[in-house]
């Protein structure tokens, strides 16, 4: 058993004697006082193997001191004999007092990381607000880029075809300078990269996007070719359609692109259906009727809306195919994709401008009288608008950049309504607002309605949390009436 029974006279049975004193907490009695059987454990020596288990067993707060560990053999030996006034609770709850009176230090320590955990949690939601502040804010700006670049071209463009009438070459002359595309990008990264590349090097590493191999002739015809022809028509259609009617009209009838993109996607790319689209499709549509009718079916006004919308099929199709082809760019290769297009344009499409000239379909007597400054102005106008189109997403959100096209069509109405003889007859402003409605409709998020069922989740349960607080506050306000009035009827009886 690991206890030893030594003589009467012996000092080391008097030791421990002594030491197995009762715990004051316990008990005032002693322990040859609880059962004759235990007046045979007067001499008691305690082996060191016995401690070790004990220590073992023992719960951690009573390893302090060695007085503390005969303290609880003394409890246990009155905990297994069933000693009727012991009370394990009051030597436990007493170490566990005396513990934390002596080491407060770890509660002030989790308050102190718990401070510390809520600066960090303060500081990361600043550090969130102030980066969405700055999207917003250069989201507004970008808002405001887009719209003037938009409409300021296409009013260019009008004012060009009174003296220059010449959609094609103006449509060639605008997309050379899509050239300029990578060399700008260029010097965004030597300012703002770390790592400085030179542009060879820049090059190289942006023709990965064409595959393996890089920029071949066999890729430039199947995969850069495609995509110049539906730029070239683009831009095109929706300038000769300019021509035949007002801007309002061309500019409103372009955002159903947007429309198109999604049937397309939703066929071609096997994209995910959503029912608020096909009913911003229909809205496309029957703006685009409802514009058609405005005019009374008039053989102009019909030729331009069909250009319009053959514009605005074209380029639905080019990012259609170009997420199907191509996939997703980085900025660095869109940059490079641009400025093949223009390289495109240049060696295949010069030839077209240049026969309408001599067939005289596009004429102009001399060079002279060119408006060179409305062409450049036009140019850098639409180049100015694709780059905030296409790299804008970088410091902004993607639905504040097209919201950009949806506002330049009240610009255009404006400068129509002081500048041409149009006419906004009930028709016409019922058309724009059902198209405008329909491009707003296309902007919504695919989880839009799951955020919309979270946040009428969210109302209801306020709403209930509110009406239990309301029930109780008149509940708790019944007895106190009560016990007011209580008083008043004593002293009626009194």
């Amino acid at each position: 058993m690991g206890i030893r029974e030594f003589p009467n006279g012996s000092a080391r049975g008097k030791a421990a004697t002594l030491g197995m004193r009762r715990s004051p907490d316990v008990s005032p009695r002693r322990l040859s006082d609880i059962s004759p059987q235990l007046r045979q454990l007067k001499y008691l020596v305690v082996d060191e193997a016995i401690k070790e288990d004990l220590k073992w067993s023992r719960s951690v707060e009573d390893l302090t001191s060695a007085s503390v560990g005969l303290t609880s053999i003394e409890e246990r030996i009155l905990r297994i004999t069933g000693y009727y006034g012991y009370q394990p609770w009051a030597a436990s709850y007493k170490r566990e007092s005396e513990r934390s009176r002596e080491s407060p230090a770890p509660a002030e320590a989790q308050m102190q990381a718990g401070v510390e955990g809520g600066g960090r949690v303060n500081r990361c939601c600043w550090k969130c607000s102030v980066t969405q502040l700055k999207k917003i804010v250069w989201g507004v700006a970008m808002v405001l880029g887009v719209c003037s670049s938009w409409s300021g071209s296409t009013q260019l463009a009008k004012l060009t075809f009174k003296k220059f009438d010449a959609p094609f070459t103006l449509t060639w002359f605008a997309t050379n300078w899509n050239f300029l595309f990578f060399p700008l990008y260029y010097l965004g990264h030597v300012f703002k990269s770390a790592e400085k590349q030179s542009p060879k090097q820049r090059y190289r590493e942006c023709c990965r996007f064409f595959g393996d191999n890089g920029l071949t002739l066999k890729v430039f015809f199947t995969k850069a070719a495609p995509f110049g022809v539906l730029w070239t028509l683009t831009n095109y259609l929706y300038l000769h359609a300019i021509k035949k009617i007002n801007t309002t009209d061309v500019s409103v009838l372009f955002c159903c692109n947007k429309a198109f993109v999604f049937l397309l996607s939703w066929i071609v790319l096997r994209d995910r259906f959503m029912g608020v689209r096909i009913v911003a499709a229909i809205f496309a549509i029957a703006g685009i009727v409802m514009m058609t009718y405005a005019d009374g079916f008039h053989s102009h006004s019909v030729i331009g809306i069909a250009l319009v919308v053959g514009s605005a099929s074209m380029s639905a199709l080019y990012k259609v195919l170009f997420k199907l082809l191509l996939g997703s760019a980085k900025f660095g290769e869109a940059a490079l994709f641009l400025s093949v297009l223009a390289v495109f344009n240049v060696l295949f499409v010069t030839c077209i401008p240049v026969i309408l000239y001599f067939t005289k379909v596009e004429y102009w007597s001399s060079f002279d009288i060119v408006p060179w400054g409305n062409l450049c102005g036009f140019s850098i106008l639409l180049l100015t608008f694709n780059i905030l189109l296409n790299f804008g997403i970088a410091i902004t959100y993607p639905t504040l950049i097209s919201l950009g096209i949806v506002l330049s069509v009240p610009v255009n109405a404006v400068v129509d309504h002081y500048t041409s003889e149009i006419v906004f007859n009930s028709v016409r402003v019922i058309a724009i607002i059902i198209i405008g409605l329909g491009f707003l409709l296309l902007l919504l998020p695919e989880e839009w309605d799951v955020w919309v069922i979270k946040l009428l989740t969210r109302l209801k349960v306020r709403k209930k949390e509110e009406i239990p607080e309301g029930n109780g506050d008149i509940a708790s306000g019944l007895p106190n009436k009560s016990r007011r009035t209580r008083p008043s009827m004593s002293s009626f009886a009194h």
